[in-house]
């Protein structure tokens, strides 16, 4: 690109010319003809014939117009270039960060492990809710242990309400697995989730998070699992779920926060040694 300033004062005046690829039709020449070699397979041949004719056409077009030479055109055009100016005799920057140019806020966070190690701590409050509801609404501390290992029991439709309230072993360690298996999934998304809600743990596990599952779970589990739908109580479900949460962000919240990683690169945070990012290497190593 050529310039060339006709007047220094403000406003600047620019002129000059910009080398551009030359405007051609010939691709919209190709596509018509893409189009009428398909219509014509579903209405007559002589439709696909004529698509043929413009696809060749076109092509042999676009071809001439970029080898063995891209055409080009010269495009003049003339820009008045205003000066930028401020009153303020400084760049304003953010209190929070200083030090950093462009900073990353949160400039801390909590690491993805405080939500796993939460997700265990609120496993056993949301245990303890659920076996308080077997007690107090089926007179059974064995019938939410049961119903939970009905989600994967392949027997769960001959169950019945004795058998329900009744230990089973089997029942007791597959519950166990599916709680503790979910709790930590559970706890691994909230952990993941954790950077966008810094400063309110309790707030995503406590308030949010239980509202968001309790709806999902609600909306899909007549899909799944209709024996377990027929028979849960979607009060004491979401109450365990309030408690898993608060439980699990007190947790969080006793956890040390790690700094964010600002601006570092992906060589660098995914541990690749190359050149320009290793530290020179002493001659001892080289033996």
């Amino acid at each position: 690109m050529e310039t060339n300033p006709a007047n220094s004062s403000a406003p600047q005046v620019v002129q000059g010319t910009v080398h551009l690829p030359a405007p051609t039709a010939w691709p919209i020449v190709f596509a018509f003809g893409i189009a009428l070699l398909v219509a014509g397979l579903i209405t007559s041949v002589s439709i696909s014939v004529l698509g043929i004719v413009f696809v060749v056409a076109g092509a042999v077009g676009w071809f001439c117009d970029i080898l063995p030479h891209e055409k080009h055109v010269d495009v003049a055009f003339r820009e008045e270039v205003r000066p930028v100016t401020t009153p303020r005799k400084r760049v304003e920057r953010l209190p929070i960060a200083p030090e950093v140019p462009r900073a990353l806020l949160p400039l801390e966070t909590y690491p993805i492990s405080a939500g796993i190690k939460g997700g265990l701590a609120g496993s056993v409050a949301m245990a303890v809710l659920a076996c308080l509801y077997g007690v107090l609404k089926q007179h059974s501390l064995w019938y939410p242990i049961n119903l939970l290992a009905a989600t994967l029991y392949t027997q769960h439709m001959m169950l019945t309400q004795s058998s329900l309230n009744s230990f089973h072993l089997t029942s007791f360690l597959l519950a166990t697995l599916i709680h503790l298996i979910t709790s930590a999934a559970v706890g691994l998304l909230y952990g993941a989730m954790l950077p966008m809600f810094p400063r309110r743990p309790i707030f995503l596990g406590g308030v949010l998070a239980p509202v968001l599952w309790t709806g999902l779970v609600h909306s899909v589990i007549d899909l799944v699992n209709p024996f377990m739908a027929s028979r849960v109580d979607w009060w004491w479900f979401a109450a365990s779920q309030v408690a898993f949460g608060i439980v699990a962000g007190i947790v969080v919240m006793r956890q040390q926060r790690v700094p964010v990683k600002q601006y570092i690169p992906f060589a660098v945070r995914a541990g690749i040694e190359t050149r320009g990012i290793m530290g020179e290497e002493k001659r001892e190593d080289r033996r």
